[in-house]
């Protein structure tokens, strides 16, 4: 809608993971440097964690593209299958037939791949996003799988990416076991303030922008105050930001557009597009 006005060939804030968009923060590179150790020094469990939007999602997906030929990877993004499921699934994942065996036949087929690739001097990875939302008993199998090694090599390398409540999970009795063989852990914070400027104008710079598109220093202050750094947060309201700009034919992004458009997605305005005009939502007080 508002691309054209703006002279941008996409829109530059949709909060989809798209590595294309990859801003290298500190907090990025540091992630990604604890991500390609773990995997390198066959440390089996790697625990990523992160807030909601927080770009741990990107981050995998990234891995996945810098990675070698010899690395074969599998990426659980719908971590509530029920365990039976979620074997089966990984395993198709890498290219295996499991038919209709049974689980104990399952992890004899997937202990011999592993053998395999390891001859082959390939790793094999297992990313497993929101792992926050595994149960107990399924967190149990997945060290299971990691059981599957020689005595001197780590066959599989077991990624976890989640929420902080991730962390809570793994710190419970039942998994203490687990707990012992994370071998890398790495918790990503959100952007710095002066970061929050920079990833805008980032991503503005990959969808096309020649420059002329400007947000005022307070509204990238009250942006960088109201998402905390979190990068969803960011893209929610400098979308919203842009499209209130492009209704009002200015390329100059001001507090008050930052503001209104945090209290649109905060539920206490709605805004006409049509004309150009806000008014308080219904049930709203004053």
């Amino acid at each position: 809608m508002y691309r054209e006005f703006f002279g941008l060939r996409e829109k530059p804030f949709n909060v989809t993971s798209d590595p294309t968009y990859l801003f290298s923060s500190r907090v990025y590179q540091e992630a990604f440097a604890h991500l390609v150790y773990g995997i390198s020094e066959r440390k089996g469990f790697i625990e990523i964690t992160g807030e909601i939007g927080a770009g741990k999602t990107t981050l995998c997906r990234q891995l996945l593209r810098q990675l070698d030929a010899n690395t074969k990877t599998s990426l659980v993004l719908n971590s509530t299958l029920p365990e039976l499921q979620l074997l089966r699934g990984i395993m198709e994942d890498f290219g295996l037939d499991v038919g209709q065996k049974d689980k104990g036949e399952m992890l004899q087929q997937f202990n011999s791949f592993l053998i395999e690739e390891l001859s082959r001097g390939n790793n094999v990875i297992l990313i497993v996003d929101e792992a926050q939302n595994l149960d107990l008993s399924t967190l149990e199998a997945i060290r299971m799988l990691s059981n599957l090694e020689t005595d001197k090599d780590k066959l599989f390398q077991i990624i976890l990416v989640g929420q902080p409540e991730l962390r809570d999970k793994l710190n419970s009795p039942a998994l203490k076991q687990l707990r012992q063989r994370i071998g890398v852990r790495f918790h990503m914070t959100p952007l710095d303030k002066n970061e929050v400027s920079q990833y805008i104008y980032h991503r503005l710079k990959v969808a096309g922008s020649n420059g002329e598109i400007c947000f005022s220093d307070d509204a990238l202050e009250a942006i960088a105050r109201y998402s905390g750094g979190v990068p969803r947060i960011i893209n929610m309201v400098c979308d919203k930001a842009l499209l209130m700009a492009y209704v009002m034919e200015t390329k100059d992004i001001s507090l008050s557009m930052v503001e209104r458009s945090i209290q649109e997605i905060e539920g206490s305005v709605s805004y006409e597009y049509n004309t150009g005009s806000f008014e308080k939502s219904a049930g709203m007080v004053g």
